[in-house]
C-alpha cells in the first residue's frame, strides 16, 4: 500500500502548472506497482475542492484510491510527533496534518507519496518517501 499526501492529489485536480505532470506520473507509477490510499485527514485536505462527498468518492473510486480511517496507534504516534514539534520550538497549537498521515504510515509500514517531504523526514526519519 502506498499513502497519498493531499498536495499530490490537489496538483492533479487544480492541474497545477508546477507540478501536475510530476504528481500524475507519480500516482499513475505508484497504482501499477501497490494499492493506493488517503487517510480521512487527507480526505477532509481535498474536500474543499467538491461540492458533495458524492462526488468526491466518485473520482477517488475512479481513481481506485481507498480511504482509510486512522487507527488509534497512529494518532498516538501523531500525538508523540507533535510533542517533539513543540519542544522544538514548533508554534502551532494543533496537531499538524501532516503528522497523522506520516505516524498512519508508519503503523501501516508502507510509502507516503507526497512533494512536501520537511515534516516526514524531521518527524519520522525512518519513513519511506515518494519525493521529487
Amino acid at each position: 500500500m502506498i499513502l497519498a499526501d493531499s498536495n499530490v492529489l490537489l496538483d492533479i485536480f487544480d492541474e497545477d502548472p508546477d507540478w501536475l505532470d510530476w504528481s500524475l506520473t507519480q500516482l499513475r507509477r505508484c497504482a501499477v506497482r501497490d494499492e493506493l490510499a488517503i487517510n480521512t485527514i487527507v480526505y477532509a485536505e481535498i474536500s474543499a475542492r467538491f461540492l458533495t462527498p458524492a462526488e468526491l468518492d466518485r473520482l477517488l473510486a475512479d481513481m481506485e484510491v481507498k480511504v482509510l480511517g486512522i487507527p488509534r496507534a497512529a494518532a498516538f504516534l501523531a500525538g508523540k510527533a507533535f510533542a517533539y514539534y513543540r519542544r522544538r520550538g514548533g508554534a502551532r497549537a494543533n496537531v499538524l496534518p501532516d503528522f497523522f498521515i506520516g505516524a498512519h504510515a508508519v503503523v501501516l509500514d508502507c510509502p507516503v507519496l507526497t512533494r512536501d517531504t520537511r515534516r516526514y523526514t524531521s518527524y519520522f526519519p525512518g519513513l519511506a518517501l515518494i519525493a521529487p
